[in-house]
């Protein structure tokens, strides 16, 4: 653990007080501006949000596996607009480099990471490929000694905001499969990079998203991630970053779940029908006790794997069994809270339609639902063979 557990219990008070206090009111200002006030954001940076699993020699909080999903917890009790921000420079926006970058990268880019500086930004989906790595067509060409990036990336979370991108390239143009990708650490402000207009979303207002062009984009050997050793290495590093970020993924979705269960009960214990509140209705009980049972079984998952990650176990198959279970459970939760609000919950005061909308995100980014069944159930037949 890097944090004591007095440390650890007096940031977790910070933080959930930031998110009742601060976060919660500005939620709808939030989704009806499509942007997050500047001194929002000033705050996140501030309390090291931004740095929360950046280790400490770089500025950052350091966070154990098993700390970082407590705090996500708490952030997902709020609009996920808010994490989403700073979600990429504690995940896919900067592991790369804390996992496999060289000792200059490091120093270079992880401070200014850390401290919110800079956005980072996880530049993999085209508008041809997603998970299938063997069509990624952006290529990274030797010019010299330096790299020449060309293509499209689509989708890509906190580019408008992005100081520094992680771009998947092809750099062996003879592969059909992603043995031949290497993974650059490209600043946003190169000759040759440009963005295309922010993309208009189901929901999640106020994360955007957007295409990040490469034209004939120069960057020098030494941006490969782990330097010229690691060229067509890029993939490997994006797995190894991904079972991090599909447990922070799964931390997130309990912290909304566990949200709209609260608004649920509130709901049902104030609304009233034939003379008393619904909440004493069994069918409504029902769908406050199925929610409760999915969340706190998704929560047992994640702080579980988490513990094991921390040990050094390997829980890829763990990480993805708790991404897909948590962001279909939240999904359900989510339809219930609707549900059970009847006609207010379709109604955008409530705030409960906006969630409905947000989370139907979560069982797409950072692998699908059914990627992660793929990965499960080849990860269980390699395991097997060993029998």
């Amino acid at each position: 653990m890097a944090l004591d557990p007095e440390t650890l219990s007096q940031l977790l008070d910070t933080v959930r007080r930031f998110v009742d206090n601060r976060l919660r009111p500005l939620e709808a200002k939030v989704a009806e501006d499509d942007a997050i006030p500047a001194e929002v954001v000033q705050d996140m940076r501030d309390m090291g949000l931004f740095g929360m699993s950046i280790p400490e020699a770089y500025g950052g909080l350091g966070l154990a596996m098993s700390e970082e999903v407590q705090i996500a917890f708490l952030l997902g009790r709020t609009s996920p607009a808010f994490r989403s921000l700073m979600g990429t420079n504690n995940g896919i926006g900067s592991q790369g480099i804390v996992i496999d970058g060289t000792d200059e990268q490091k120093s270079h880019y992880l401070p200014r990471l850390a401290s919110g500086e800079l956005i980072g930004s996880f530049c993999l989906t085209e508008p041809g490929s997603g998970s299938d790595a063997g069509s990624l067509r952006t290529s990274a060409r030797r010019n010299g000694d330096d790299f020449l990036i060309n293509g499209t990336k689509r989708y890509i979370t906190n580019a408008p905001e992005a100081g520094v991108f992680t771009v998947f390239a092809r750099t062996n143009p003879d592969s059909r499969d992603a043995s031949g990708v290497s993974a650059f650490v490209v600043d946003a402000n190169l000759p040759g990079i440009s963005l295309g207009p922010n993309d208009h979303k189901m929901g999640q207002k106020g994360a955007h998203t957007c295409d990040v062009i490469f034209d004939n984009v120069r960057v020098p050997v030494s941006a490969i991630i782990g330097g010229e050793a690691r060229l067509h290495q890029g993939f490997k590093t994006a797995m190894k970053v991904l079972d991090r970020g599909r447990l922070h993924i799964g931390s997130v979705c309990v912290g909304v779940a566990e949200r709209l269960i609260e608004d649920s009960l509130r709901y049902s214990l104030e609304r009233e029908q034939f003379g008393k509140p619904i909440g004493e209705f069994q069918l409504i009980q029902a769908m406050l006790a199925d929610s409760k049972a999915e969340a706190y079984a998704a929560r047992c998952m994640v702080e579980e794997t988490a513990r094991r990650k921390d040990q050094g176990i390997d829980v890829s198959t763990e990480a993805a069994c708790c991404k897909m279970y948590a962001s279909e459970m939240v999904g359900r939760v989510a339809d219930r809270a609707v549900q059970i609000h009847g006609g207010a919950g379709y109604i955008a005061d409530y705030g409960i339609e906006r969630f409905y909308r947000d989370v139907r995100l979560f069982r797409i980014y950072e692998g699908t639902t059914q990627i992660q069944q793929l990965v499960i159930a080849r990860n269980m037949l390699k395991d097997a063979r060993t029998w």
